[in-house]
Parts: structure tokens; sequence; C-alpha cells
């Protein structure tokens, strides 16, 4: 089942077109990175799809139901923004047992104060959000996204501004949350973060999808040439020789070295006779590595 699904989506101002004609499809229970660079359109595609704004054109459906219906499902999504605006003299669990309210839900003061636990502020459930530092105050937008147990969560930038504990903590609570079933919609700067952590990465681009995959699929589609990586015995020089004129032919560029050698192949198919050669040759290889590009690299080449 698809937690989220667009047709054609389509914001226009005036004569600007700030999401041109999108097509996306979301899995149920899966962690979705949204990419772009500032003005890209994502902010936009997002407020139309939870009902901020509505759409020049196109269509979409959220959790089965479509748009005309979004009203009824609306406690059944969470959103973080970028930028979450509190009230200065509540406390943390005083914000939460506010929003509570607003979500009609009958939670206990215990039930407050393990969603704050879960996101690492149980020792400042009674402290005024004034007193909160910026990262403080991410990990409460994140408690109060989550207090109605959504099925769809939307988190933008979940971890800018949090030290790098934190951080391993916000990812540990995300991947727990999709694994409970919520599906996540995330959208980062830290491409290291989307990485790691999405099933699949769409990436937009003035208003529409570049490019859209898992993580291995964009890597396949994107990689201009594969470098290979060889730890060995040590080989002598005649050995070297050898070597480099066998991998000659298969290779774009041949590196070989006494304990370490790089070898440039086009194809994913000339890795294993790449190994052949050094085993045929009777050199131990020690450790084989595939250098395959990062999402950093990906987005740059689509800039």
């Amino acid at each position: 089942m698809q937690a989220l699904q667009t047709d054609q989506l389509t914001k226009k101002y005036g004569k600007t077109t700030v999401v041109d004609s999108v097509d996306l499809q979301i899995l149920q229970g899966s962690i979705f990175g949204f990419l772009g660079k500032n003005g890209a359109g994502k902010s936009t595609l997002i407020n139309m799809v939870t009902g901020l704004i509505n759409p020049s054109s196109g269509s979409f459906e959220m959790l089965g139901h479509s748009a005309k219906k979004l009203k009824a499902i609306q406690n059944e999504i969470g959103v973080l923004p970028d930028y979450s605006t509190f009230y200065d003299d509540l406390t943390a669990l005083g914000h939460l047992n506010y929003f509570q309210k607003l979500f009609k839900l009958s939670l206990s003061k215990e039930d407050l104060l393990r969603i704050l636990e879960r996101v690492g502020l149980a020792d400042a459930a009674h402290i005024k959000v004034k007193n909160f530092s910026f990262g403080m105050k991410k990990k409460l937008g994140i408690a109060q996204s989550i207090i109605n147990q959504p099925k769809l969560l939307f988190l933008d930038e979940p971890t800018s501004g949090v030290d790098a504990n934190a951080v391993l903590n916000i990812h540990s609570l995300i991947r727990e949350i999709a694994a409970n079933g919520t599906t996540i919609f995330l959208t980062s700067h830290n491409l290291n973060e989307v990485e790691k952590l999405c099933d699949e990465i769409a990436i937009m681009n003035k208003g529409k999808i570049q490019t859209q995959g898992t993580m291995k699929q964009l890597q396949e589609q994107y990689q201009q040439e594969i470098i290979i990586y060889i730890r060995h015995r040590r080989i002598t020089e005649p050995e070297q020789a050898s070597l480099q004129t066998a991998l000659a032919p298969l290779a774009a560029n041949v590196q070989i070295r006494g304990t370490s050698s790089e070898i440039t192949v086009q194809e994913q198919e000339s890795i294993p006779q790449v190994n052949k050669w050094f085993v045929e040759q009777d050199v131990d290889v020690f450790r084989l590595e595939v250098e395959e590009p990062s999402l950093e690299d990906i987005f740059l080449q689509l800039e």
C-alpha cells in the first residue's frame, strides 16, 4: 500500500511554477528521503500534501484517502517543521499536554514522560522552553510530532543543530518508528544521514523530480567508473609487470604496487575477473574494496 502518492502535482504562483508535475509513490512503512537545494520546491510540495496550501493542478492520495478527505486523516499525520515555535513559559511536559489536547487525546502524565524519554528530554520535562538550547527544542519538536502515533510522519531537518550523540539517538528513534509501521518522509541537508537512513530517495530540482530510487539504484545509475582497491601479499617487480599486462585489456587504469593495487574498470562484471587474475598468479588477496559514489557525489552530479 502507498502511504503517499502524487499524480502530476503542480503549484504555480502567477507565471512561476514552483512544483512541476510531480509523481511520487511512497511505500507504507518506509523511510523516504526527499532532497533538493533551497528553492527546489520541497517545502511547497509538503505544504500541499499536508493541506496548508492548495495545488494548482494534479492530485494526491495520502494513507488511502484523496486530498478532498484530508481533514479526516490529519490526526494520523505528524509534522516536524525545520524551525518549531514553542511557548517560552511552558515546560516540555506542559507543551506535550497542550498538544495532546489539540489532538483530543487522553494520555496520562506517565505516557507524556515516556515520549520525552524517547527523545532524550526526560531530565528537562519540568524546564521552561525559554531555557532550552536549539537542540533541545528540536527534540521537543520530534516529541510533539509523534504524540499522536502518526501513520505518516514528516520530518524536516530532524537533526540540525543537535550534538553528535543526540544525532545517533534520533537516528535510532527514526528507525524504531519506521519499524513499527510509520512511514517517514524525511528532508535533510545532511546527505550522509539520508544515505544511512532512507529506503528510497528522491532529488528535486527546479520543481521537478530529477531522480528517484534506492541508494543502490542511484549508485548504479550515476557511477561513471568503478575503482577497485586491493590489498595483497608483497609481489615482486616481475609479478607486477605480469599483472599490469594481464589486466590492461580489462581496465581503464591499472596501478600495481608492492602490497596494494588500484584498478579502474567500467562494469561490475569486471570485478571478479580482476580478482581471478590475482588468484591465478598465486597472489594472496587480503582485502578487495570497491569505491561506490556517495549520495553527495550523486547530488553534485545533478547540480
